[in-house]
């Protein structure tokens, strides 16, 4: 039914087709499908770092048992049986991520990458992101990376100060830290550096001399991260001594200031960038654009008109390749219900500091804007929002208190 309806042989680039007869009462009709991003996960890690709780694995056989040329089948297999529902559609953005994506060869991800574009259209200028660990350079492997096709790089810094990537679990030095981005620099127009601050017992003047020590050899994308103790991770187990909120508040402060002036627009939460080094893959999540996620655990939403569906692949890598040996890929798959569909917009969109226009809201959710008419006249009036005909966007203060501004848009259930 999905394939049926979202590819109609005479409709126009970028519209649907009347499927009027197709929906039942309460669906929606998207007027257009959004932007289409792939997301590629690979899910090993040389180290399983304390505070981390993505899916990532150290490999029980140790980094040259890594099964990169079955793992590179099951993508390409679980990409191919996930085109009937994006057919036609070119995707804006591919991003690999991880786990350590950069672990990869440059022979394994060259065939990835000719696999996908035998299968995938993309845009001309489509983003191409891969998640880089320091202790994963090597600058001939990452010249071969840029040669296959990547254009873009996020490096996992961290810190620059060597007792802070000891306390973090990181794998690599300040010096390994320095050579990547160099390497970087060398192959690659745009890359994006992750920094953390709020570290294990930082003062304010650490956290200051971290990020000038970031900026001095920074490119044209800085990611900072509070660092926060998320569950299941070794640090939620086993708790550091955190700077107390008030420092932390000072450091986010100092960070937002000093970034502006050298030339980063504070774009969204924990991203800073000079002008047309945004990061196209996230401001399509941001936006509430569509992503196929492949690989193990990886996360999907794709629009259809009349639903919009999420999707999560098996998790663990032993049971993704054990179930795509049978075809199997999609651990879950749901309709995301009508009464979801404005807080999941606005928890991604409140994200930006400049917000999304108005008209955005029902090309994306299939709901009018006077959906959300109550909690955005709420906002407005505790000066968390600002609007108009053309921009809706959080103020200084909403994007302050975040967590308060999108809580606002939560769904109310009936008892």
């Amino acid at each position: 039914m999905g394939l049926s309806i979202s590819i109609q042989p005479r409709a126009a680039a970028g519209t649907v087709p009347d499927v009027s007869h197709y929906l039942r009462p309460g669906t929606l009709r998207l007027p257009v499908l959004p932007p289409l991003s792939l997301y590629v996960h690979v899910p090993w890690c040389v180290r399983k770092c304390p505070y981390c709780d993505f899916n990532s694995h150290e490999h029980p056989g140790g980094l040259t048992a890594l099964p990169l040329d079955a793992y590179v089948d099951a993508l390409l297999a679980d990409l191919e049986a996930a085109l009937p529902l994006i057919w036609g559609r070119p995707v804006v953005s591919i991003f690999f991520g991880g786990g350590t994506p950069s672990l990869m060869t440059v022979a394994a991800l060259e065939r990835l990458l000719s696999g996908i574009r035998a299968r995938l259209p993309s845009v001309p200028e489509c983003e191409i992101t891969l998640e880089a660990n320091p202790g994963t350079f090597e600058a001939e492997k990452f010249a071969g990376f840029r040669a296959v096709g990547v254009n873009r790089l996020s490096i996992g810094v961290q810190s620059l100060d060597p007792a802070q990537l000891r306390q973090l679990g990181r794998v690599h030095d300040p010096a390994q830290a320095r050579s990547a981005i160099a390497c970087a620099r060398e192959n690659f127009d745009n890359f994006n550096c992750d920094l953390m601050y709020g570290l294990p017992e930082q003062s304010l003047v650490q956290a200051q001399d971290d990020v000038e020590a970031l900026l001095a050899i920074a490119g044209p994308h800085v990611s900072l991260y509070q660092l926060t103790l998320e569950p299941n991770t070794v640090f939620a187990k086993y708790p550091p001594t955190l700077p107390d909120e008030d420092t932390v508040a000072e450091m986010h402060e100092w960070i937002e200031a000093r970034l502006a002036t050298v030339g980063y627009r504070h774009y969204e939460v924990s991203a800073y960038a000079v002008p047309g080094a945004q990061s196209r893959h996230n401001l399509n999540y941001w936006l509430f654009g569509d992503y196929l996620g492949i690989g193990a655990g990886a996360h999907s939403k794709l629009s259809f008109p009349h639903r919009i569906v999420r999707q999560t692949r098996f998790k663990q890598p032993a049971s993704y390749l054990e179930n795509a040996a049978s075809g199997r890929f999609c651990a879950e798959s749901i309709e995301v219900p009508r009464a979801d569909l404005a807080f999941e917009f606005m928890l991604n969109a409140l994200r930006l500091t400049d917000g999304f226009a108005p008209s955005l809201f029902s090309q994306r959710t299939g709901l009018p804007l006077t959906q959300i008419e109550v909690p955005l006249a709420q906002a407005e009036a505790r000066g968390l929002i600002r609007r108009d005909l053309h921009r809706i966007a959080p103020t200084e203060l909403g994007r302050r208190f975040l967590s308060d501004l999108q809580a606002l848009f939560l769904p109310r259930r009936r008892a």
